[in-house]
């Protein structure tokens, strides 16, 4: 009968000296998740539950009151979710327009290292900048405090009007998705080109055997080839969509129609001291985002087939031949 190993000597060995490491690199990482991201979340989701403070002195249990409050429709809490439409639509378009830009810049032309450079660019600048250098570019100055910004001067040099773009609440939230989708397109064009360059050139030179066209290219290669990249970036705009903050907070403070939930959300608990229904406001927001995944992970779960129909594609083109 073999001698069991002491819990020292199990550390000695190869396989404790494998799980101690593996523990160890470990530790930290889980031991910020926990205190930075489950504790804060397990105290929202109780702090939603309350009427409290912002020091937590004046506690009152008030049940499913703040979650009441955020969906009555006399209040203008869930309202705000509205502007997130102009944001997912605006998606489309940037998803749409980053698929064409990466399949264009994956091809053989000329100084495409420069353009990928430049597009991606933007993404890489810090959110506030990109919101600071589109205010200037979009304001109507009044002449004697603030001056018109670029684009207002251009038409006015141009003998036009000077157009309010970013207090008119008809054309403001066009302006803030066109500065979100000018920065976060390079993030997506970079996806979709390592998406792209990872398909085995084999495929493209079976393709170019059997005379296929661009169109038919992108459409039985290329696009199932990189579906679940697309899905990825399709559910990251649409999360963004919902809670996007930044620009339209520093572009607008949410004024003119560009309110957004989350701008919302802020203002609820450190303008009016509302931490209770701030939370739950929070709480709303992340069930909306689950869901989204929910839907997501369902209508673009992965499909293993696209193979066999490619090849299928392909063999039907060889019989007709």
């Amino acid at each position: 009968m073999k001698n069991k190993k002491t819990f020292g000597q199990w550390v000695t060995s190869y396989t404790g000296q494998k799980y101690l490491t593996t523990f160890l690199f470990l530790l930290i990482p889980l031991v910020l998740l926990v205190v930075f991201t489950f504790i804060p979340a397990i105290n929202m989701v109780i702090f939603s539950f309350q009427s409290r403070d912002q020091f937590g002195i004046t506690v009152e249990w008030v049940g499913l009151q703040n979650y009441k409050t955020v969906f009555d429709t006399s209040a203008d809490y869930l309202i705000t979710f509205k502007n997130s439409i102009y944001y997912m639509i605006g998606s489309a378009f940037q998803l749409g327009f980053a698929l064409l830009l990466a399949t264009i810049l994956c091809s053989k032309i000329k100084f495409k290292g420069l353009f990928k450079g430049v597009l991606f660019f933007p993404y890489l600048m810090n959110g506030v900048a990109v919101s600071l250098i589109f205010r200037r570019f979009f304001q109507m100055g009044d002449g004697i405090v603030t001056q018109n910004g670029t684009l207002n001067t251009i038409i006015t040099s141009l003998g036009g009007e000077a157009i309010p773009f970013l207090s008119n609440p008809n054309i403001a939230n066009f302006c803030l998705v066109f500065a979100s989708m000018w920065k976060y397109m390079g993030f997506d064009i970079l996806m979709f080109i390592g998406a792209i360059q990872s398909i085995s050139q084999d495929v493209y030179e079976a393709s170019d055997l059997d005379g296929v066209n661009p169109w038919q290219r992108f459409k039985y290669i290329v696009f199932p080839s990189i579906k679940s990249i697309i899905s990825l970036q399709l559910i990251l705009s649409i999360k963004g969509a919902v809670s996007v903050f930044d620009i339209p907070y520093i572009i607008t403070g949410g004024k003119f129609g560009t309110n957004t939930f989350v701008i919302k959300t802020i203002e609820t608990g450190f303008v009016f001291k509302k931490f209770g229904l701030a939370s739950a406001m929070a709480v709303v927001l992340l069930m909306i985002i689950i869901v989204v995944t929910i839907i997501q992970k369902v209508l673009f779960k992965e499909d293993s087939d696209y193979v066999p129909k490619r090849r299928r594609y392909f063999r039907d083109k060889e019989v007709a031949k």
